[in-house]
């Protein structure tokens, strides 16, 4: 341990004498008594220029390639064609600029370093240029804009009448997955009502809520329009799924939504990645404390047969906690003894 110390203190003592070096030699440039000292600084720096330029690149390309799987998941959606191909083309276009632009950026100190008998050129303004970069970017960023804004209205717009709907609840640090039973429509909700045996806040006063029950895992058929309702208890989270190409921020007070088509089954994709272990999963891309990470939910996608059969073996929440309708109206506790009683 203390070689090492040893080690690193020779280390930072030589980085001090060479940096006090430097700072002589560049105090006696701006003075303009070494030329010399200008001239092999700025060959150097330039040939640096181009070495960075060079490693940079070869990193940057190997390691798109290598990671390409791990940010190109397999698609599993229908509307995710669509997001894939925006993506790409974007990165097309900011790709090449970036490309262009960074090559001449290292490239011109390389090319333009410090020399004696050098004079700059001086262009105090050309209008066709600056129309030209001007003109150009703000019709590719128009398009783009426009392009994405056609593919966000189709996601966000009404669901179709026959999409099933699954509401997600994002506190901290957890989902809280609810679904309308039979009927598909959800019961009211009310913050104020929020406990423990409620986590959801579900209103039973409203007869809708009588079948909503909750389940640890998303399941979903496929084939068939799904519309996520997406709210959050306590701060911003985030819903993603990036199989299905889904995103969505979960805001407090803002209830969102996302609805989707979902085109392969989990065993499907686990036929197609040779892989038995592999789940779909939602994840929190908002960073909401110190339990962010643990803000997963797995999502099976199943036959639409399948799919029906499992809900109607799902029993709704009064089913499990009678004691949540205890207080309601006469009328209402009847309907939902009613209800009990279908599931028994």
């Amino acid at each position: 341990m203390y070689g090492f110390l040893i080690a690193v203190g020779i280390l930072l003592l030589i980085s001090i004498i060479w940096m006090v070096y430097r700072i002589q030699s560049l105090v006696s440039v701006v003075k303009g008594s070494d030329k010399k000292v200008a001239s092999g600084s700025n060959k150097v720096n330039a040939f640096m220029f181009v070495l960075f330029l060079l490693g940079s690149g070869a990193l940057m390309f190997w390691y798109s390639i290598k990671e390409f799987d791990n940010y190109n998941p397999p698609l599993a959606s229908e509307h995710g064609a669509v997001t894939d191909q925006l993506f790409w083309i974007t990165m097309a276009v900011t790709g090449v600029i970036f490309i262009i632009t960074h090559i001449l950026l290292f490239w011109f100190p390389y090319k333009y370093q410090y020399k004696e008998d050098r004079k700059a050129a001086f262009y105090p303004d050309n209008n066709k240029l600056e129309v030209i970069w001007t003109v150009v970017p703000a019709i590719v960023l128009a398009l783009l804009v426009i392009g994405g804004w056609k593919a966000w209205s189709d996601i966000t717009k009404p669901a179709p009448e026959n999409a099933h709907v699954v509401e997600l609840l994002g506190y901290q640090f957890a989902w809280e997955v609810r679904y309308p039973g039979m009927d598909n429509v959800l019961g009211a909700n009310d913050y104020r009502l929020t406990n423990a045996s409620n986590v959801s806040g579900v209103d039973f006063s409203d007869k809708n809520a009588h079948d909503d029950f909750n389940t640890p895992v998303v399941v979903i058929p496929k084939g068939e329009p799904v519309l996520f309702k997406i709210r959050a208890r306590d701060v911003l989270h985030s819903v993603f799924a990036p199989h299905m190409r889904l995103k969505m921020d979960a805001v407090p007070g803002m209830p969102t939504k996302f609805w989707f088509v979902a085109t392969k089954t989990t065993e499907e994709m686990r036929a197609e990645l040779n892989d038995p272990e592999f789940e779909y999963e939602i994840a929190c891309t908002e960073v909401c404390g110190k339990g962010h990470f643990s803000m997963r939910r797995v999502i099976n996608v199943v036959e639409p047969a399948e799919y029906r059969k499992w809900l109607s073996e799902q029993k709704p929440y009064i089913v499990n906690n009678p004691a949540l309708v205890e207080n309601l109206s006469p009328e209402l506790k009847e309907l939902a003894e009613i209800t009990i009683s279908e599931y028994k």
